[in-house]
């Protein structure tokens, strides 16, 4: 119901014990925690002592009523940012209006609880975990309007960053990739215009939705500026409640949109993904010496980007590009790739075609993009001797770099035709070895620390002898 896996914590403020068993069993259910309360007092005294992610209020209460509840809880900052959703036998425009007005983030008819109070409850949770907090630039010449658009921004959750002008503001997209930018049409040095247009040209940041806001703009300007590219647009003056809403919706869509996509991609990848490591499979079956060597180097791979503390999302793609490192292989002709002796300069020179070879593999294809490094530069030596760009340091993409490493320690403990496999022992030496020569000095350490890790030779043992075995 709440849109995320960590426990939502609600406390309800009401005196009718009949009301709260109520609530307790519209919102009865999992990921959900229930306190209770019968006044605002202790309510406001419950939010001193525990963190709450959503408050329920009664308006007429003993002690402490609902409204100076909400107003008790917007003077703390700890407190002013928990979404309230206020509930009350009356629900005229002037009552409707007092609750927000006090920072309500909802306000409900009685007679409508029943059918509501679950999807309200839901929504804001969903909204206050993907849309609030959110980062939002606002770009205006204006210093008084800046003021009030940042301070009616933070006062509902959201962080904010600002700039004077378009030029100001371009450094800024790029610097810090806020998640949506509120500007002014009129400018100096660059409008809103010239800064719309340069976002939806640079893919990197076209995602980024734009909102413009003008005052007394005619028809055709707010027509030119939404052609642009623009997501919304408001006319000044308006107030905070106006601002908010737009953005609520604006970024709700924007971040369901991009679950969809991200789900859609996911999908895709995996399903591209399945037919490379066919490919590879296939690959690694023409020669039985080097079969299970991509996943083994994926499995090591992926130990050491995790404990570099790289998202998941991140440890994921260097999976499959540690499976996907010797994809190019495939472009080498037979003769070539499993001569048991040593090979000519000639023969040398079409092996090294193999990581440019899966760089060509790996382009057409979008979600895949952040691994073709991995393919195209894990032969690059820390030196700057290696292959196929002669790449030096930490010009070295740093995922090239692990993968050099875990690729270096395979092959090593790997029997070859022309040689058994060493030792580990002798394998870490030759790693060390070549460490500041060939191989980057920090992903160095950096095996060194996973290999130290408990269970570390036995499990990756394991699992090379049953990618072997597949």
């Amino acid at each position: 119901m709440a849109g995320d896996n960590h426990q939502k914590r609600i406390l309800i403020a009401d005196d009718s014990s009949s009301v709260i068993l109520l609530y307790k069993q519209l919102l009865c259910t999992p990921g959900i925690e229930i306190e209770t309360v019968s006044n605002g007092v202790d309510a406001l005294k419950r939010m001193s002592e525990a963190a709450f992610d959503l408050i329920i209020t009664d308006v007429h209460m003993p002690h402490m009523d609902g409204i100076t509840l909400c107003r008790e809880l917007q003077k703390e900052e700890v407190t002013q940012k928990v979404p309230i959703i206020i509930v009350s036998d009356f629900d005229s425009e002037t009552d409707v209006e007092t609750g927000f007005e006090v920072g309500a983030s909802a306000y409900l008819g009685k007679k409508e609880v029943r059918d509501t109070l679950c999807r309200t409850v839901s929504d804001l949770l969903w909204k206050y975990d993907h849309v609030r907090q959110k980062l939002i630039l606002v770009v205006d010449d204006s210093k008084a309007t800046i003021s009030v658009i940042e301070k009616g921004l933070k006062e509902n959750s959201f962080n904010v960053v600002t700039a004077s002008d378009g030029l100001v503001a371009k450094d800024l997209v790029i610097s810090m990739n806020p998640d949506l930018i509120l500007c002014d049409l009129r400018m100096p040095n660059l409008d809103g215009y010239g800064l719309c247009k340069w976002l939806k040209m640079n893919a990197p940041v076209a995602h980024i939705p734009f909102v413009a806001m003008s005052s007394g703009e005619e028809q055709y300007v707010i027509r030119r500026i939404i052609q642009y590219g623009a997501a919304g647009y408001l006319s000044k003056p308006f107030s905070t409640s106006q601002l908010i809403v737009l953005l609520d919706r604006i970024l709700s869509d924007h971040f369901r949109f991009l679950l969809q996509e991200s789900e859609r991609l996911r999908i895709e990848r995996g399903a591209l993904v399945n037919s490379i490591s066919s490919l590879v499979t296939a690959l690694e079956a023409r020669d039985p010496y080097t079969k299970g060597h991509s996943e083994s180097v994926s499995i090591i791979v992926t130990g050491m980007a995790s404990l570099m503390g790289a998202e998941r999302d991140d440890i994921d793609l260097l999976a499959i590009g540690g499976r996907l490192h010797d994809i190019g292989k495939i472009g080498i002709r037979d003769h070539v790739l499993l001569k048991p002796g040593r090979l000519t300069e000639e023969e040398f020179s079409q092996i090294k075609e193999h990581p440019t070879i899966g760089k060509r593999i790996l382009e057409p294809i979008p979600s895949l993009t952040k691994i073709i490094p991995v393919a195209n530069s894990h032969h690059e030596r820390w030196d700057g001797n290696g292959y196929p760009d002669k790449l030096r340091g930490e010009k070295i993409p740093i995922w090239a770099r692990i993968t050099a490493v875990a690729d270096t320690y395979d092959a090593l403990t790997s029997d070859r035709p022309y040689r058994a496999g060493m030792t580990d022992a002798k394998a870490f030496e030759i790693i060390r070895e070549v460490r500041g020569t060939q191989l980057c000095p920090d992903c160095v350490d950096l095996f060194f620390r996973y290999v130290e890790t408990p269970g570390f030779i036995n499990g990756y043992r394991k699992r090379k002898d049953e990618a072997i075995r597949m």
